[in-house]
């Protein structure tokens, strides 16, 4: 998809677009902020973007005439139909420690507002990072065993290329599964790879000093993400009314203040469906953001609840790419681009 983007590029079919498609405003989303390590086996590096390239697209939307806002002003704008200037607002799912460290320090020089979405067990250091869990496991193993659709199979991962297959076939597979299983499964894998999850969360998250110096940052907005991130749309009614009040309540308890914006686990279709932006609804956020990939358009403004976002992904960090994006024309293209980003 990368050449695609690369092609209209170069094509200048994203300037022809951006009037047309481009709407009225930008969500960005990510997960990390840190250098590349140069690791071959990097499964998760999608989800990971170095400093300078979010120095470079923060540097890119304001030069073309974006206005960089917290989540509250846009929002705000949005609803009351303001669209005479195109925003952008960046956000940052989990609540990973480089957040604070790498991420704070490039917008804290441009002068630009963000919001950290948090998910409090990462903050409690219980929260299951198992997707990283399972990277590790395999990073570290020569094989893998495993269970998967009543299979026991036995996965070579001597190599990178069959790392990187073995990743993908139970990465897809766990991601089927009810979250409580998948957790299961991938705690088991966990064990008979010597990965240590509790200290993997404290390794990577910010804990609840890190997070109360953040606070005092004026650009730094520290917003809701359930409390275990979990998949809402696998989880009955009560359950995920519990997820999101137990995060809410921690959160209040902690930072001493309840949080007004939501973001869903996850967030793409299988993760989050119409019955969870209902349910979120019910908790009065100002608003709540899914991973479904686009722009923000006039039309959003009743939708609240389900508005979209554009993914940072560590596997497009070229500027020319990023231009494209933002024209709209790929959203416009439909499903050839639905795999750019992350649910």
């Amino acid at each position: 998809m990368g050449k695609a983007l690369l092609a209209m590029h170069a094509a200048q079919a994203h300037r022809l677009a951006t009037p047309v498609l481009g709407g009225i405003g930008v969500i960005f989303m990510l997960h990390r902020v840190r250098p590349d390590d140069g690791a071959a086996f990097a499964p998760n590096r999608l989800l990971e973007v170095t400093p300078d390239f979010l120095d470079e697209t923060i540097r890119l939307v304001k030069a073309r005439g974006y206005e960089c806002l917290s989540l509250d002003a846009a929002t705000k704008r949005l609803r009351a139909g303001e669209s005479s200037e195109r925003f952008a607002v960046f956000t940052l799912d989990d609540g990973y420690r480089d957040n604070l460290t790498e991420a704070l320090p490039v917008f804290a020089r441009h002068d630009v507002p963000f919001t950290v979405y948090l998910a409090t067990d990462m903050a409690d250091g219980t929260a299951e990072i198992w997707w990283v869990a399972l990277e590790r496991a395999i990073a570290a193993a020569t094989q893998i065993q495993i269970t998967l659709e009543d299979q026991s199979l036995v996965l070579p991962t001597a190599t990178t290329a069959e790392k990187y297959r073995a990743y993908d076939k139970i990465y897809w597979a766990l991601r089927a599964l009810p979250e409580d299983e998948l957790r299961l499964k991938v705690r088991a894998l966990a064990k008979a790879h010597d990965v240590d999850m509790t200290a993997l969360t404290r390794e990577l998250a910010m804990g609840w000093d890190d997070l109360r110096q953040l606070a005092t940052n004026p650009l730094a907005s520290i917003e809701a993400h359930t409390a275990g991130h979990f998949a809402l749309a696998g989880l009955e009614a009560e359950r995920v009314r519990a997820e999101i009040a137990r995060g809410l309540d921690r959160h209040e308890a902690e930072l001493g203040r309840r949080p007004t914006h939501f973001s869903y686990p996850y967030g793409g279709p299988d993760s989050a469906g119409p019955r969870d932006f209902t349910l979120a609804g019910e908790f009065g956020f100002i608003s709540a953001t899914t991973t479904r990939k686009g722009l923000i358009q006039p039309r959003h403004a009743q939708n609240m609840m389900r508005l979209p976002r554009l993914s940072l992904n560590g596997l497009y960090q070229d500027k020319r790419m990023l231009e494209v994006l933002l024209s709209g024309l790929p959203f416009a293209m439909g499903k050839p681009f639905a795999s750019l980003g992350i649910d």
